[in-house]
């Protein structure tokens, strides 16, 4: 007998009993489509913190001003300011790591259109801050250096802002703003960002020049910066480097004795990316494995059911050998009805696991990731498991002694 007889032979068998052979591979379907949906979703869950974190900016540096004191109270950093703008300016100018540096200064305001009004946060910053967060302006232009050293009254609006105070379809640009009860013009919407890590709107922001936040938004502090510095690295890789020159230059530049506290802290957000990444790793290398318990307990149940059916054939199995049958065909025979349950049952578990992960990533808000390695990898494991755990029914199949089994009831 041929491959192709023999595998005929293996579905003609499967089809006498299709509600047993549905329930044996019934393991397979739960165990791929485990696998499949589990990794899927455990991807879109990384994807959706590198997104998270690719929205803050990259390679990104934030240097906090230092702690306050008060009564034996200590505030946390930022509490005092200890930062300049000659700092940042040093910063941005003679630190061979650094690509970029920008003030994020903040306060809560009440912006008022003619018809709206919408409570948000205006930052006060420079041009250097847009090329630091990768954010674009969608319409209209971003801070320039002139609006910084002209002082200018004018106004940079996230989208939802933008929206919640003209409208949907409405065109902000030229509009007027008042905050604070200062009027600004909008010179540009930017670039939807989404959610950050924590949750924040992104875009339910407005931003205004340095120099105008500080004269007409918040009360300056002569030279001192009230808010921390982002800072980009040139590079993923020059991270380390660049928060060692910075922790170097303002320690130098702030006197402080060797030995004694910095007056500034220094936020690596690569680290924390890092760290988000490595749980979501694991998270996802966990439900792998939980969904890799179910296709060898599926294996089982086929090792089970083909034990079965070989001591129910055991007469047919006489038969075949007497009329010329030889112990290979016979061992081929079962490890093929083995493995067309195995297989059929991990492409029925494929096509479950992509719905399942289509659902869940639908319910949970995720991106979907849906990985063709895994794909690959969970069918032919489970064609593996088909072929392992049928193994030993087959081969006591093929060692029959032929006399024994026609002689058996």
């Amino acid at each position: 007998m041929g491959p192709l007889q023999i595998f005929r032979l293996a579905l003609k068998a499967l089809r006498r009993n299709l509600l047993r052979s549905f329930l044996t591979a019934l393991g397979i379907i739960i165990g791929v489509a485990a696998v499949i949906a589990m990794v899927s979703i455990g991807e879109g869950a990384k994807q959706q913190v590198e997104a998270s974190f690719a929205s803050m900016g990259t390679n990104l540096l934030i240097v906090m001003p230092g702690s306050s004191m008060s009564g034996g109270a200590r505030g946390g950093f930022g509490s005092q300011p200890t930062l300049t703008r000659d700092d940042l300016k040093a910063i941005s100018t003679e630190l061979t790591m650094v690509d970029a540096a920008a003030p994020d200064l903040r306060t809560g305001a009440q912006l008022q259109s003619e018809e709206q009004n919408w409570a948000t946060s205006v930052h006060g910053t420079t041009p250097s801050f847009f090329r630091i967060r990768k954010w674009n302006a969608a319409r209209g232009a971003t801070l320039t250096d002139s609006d910084i050293d002209s002082g200018a009254k004018v106004v940079v609006l996230g989208a939802t802002v933008a929206e919640k105070l003209f409208g949907a379809n409405a065109e902000a640009l030229g509009q007027l703003v008042r905050i604070k009860g200062v009027p600004f013009q909008v010179v540009g919407v930017l670039e939807r960002k989404g959610q950050s890590a924590n949750g924040q709107d992104n875009d339910d922001t407005a931003l205004v020049p340095l120099s105008t936040f500080l004269s007409r938004l918040s009360p300056a502090l002569g030279a001192f910066l009230p808010g921390p510095i982002l800072v980009s690295a040139v590079s993923g890789e020059a991270v380390p480097r660049a928060q060692k020159q910075v922790t170097d230059l303002l320690r130098e530049r702030h006197r402080i004795a060797v030995g004694a506290d910095d007056d500034f802290n220094i936020r690596n957000l690569a680290e924390v990316a890092s760290a988000q990444q490595q749980g979501a790793d694991t998270l996802s290398s966990l439900l792998a494995s939980i969904a890799a318990v179910s296709l060898l307990v599926g294996g089982i149940g086929i090792m089970n059911i083909m034990l079965v059916s070989v001591t129910e054939r055991t007469r047919e199995i006489g038969i075949r050998m007497a009329v010329g049958a030889t112990p290979g065909q016979v061992l081929a025979q079962f490890l093929s009805e083995a493995l067309t349950l195995s297989l059929l049952g991990g492409l029925i578990g494929v096509g479950a696991g992509v719905l399942i992960a289509q659902q869940l990533s639908a319910g949970f808000g995720w991106p979907l990731l849906i990985r063709t390695d895994v794909i690959f990898i969970a069918t032919a494991f489970s064609g593996l498991v088909g072929v392992g755990f049928g193994l030993y029914p087959a081969l006591k199949a093929s060692r029959m002694d032929p006399i024994t089994a026609l002689r058996f009831e």
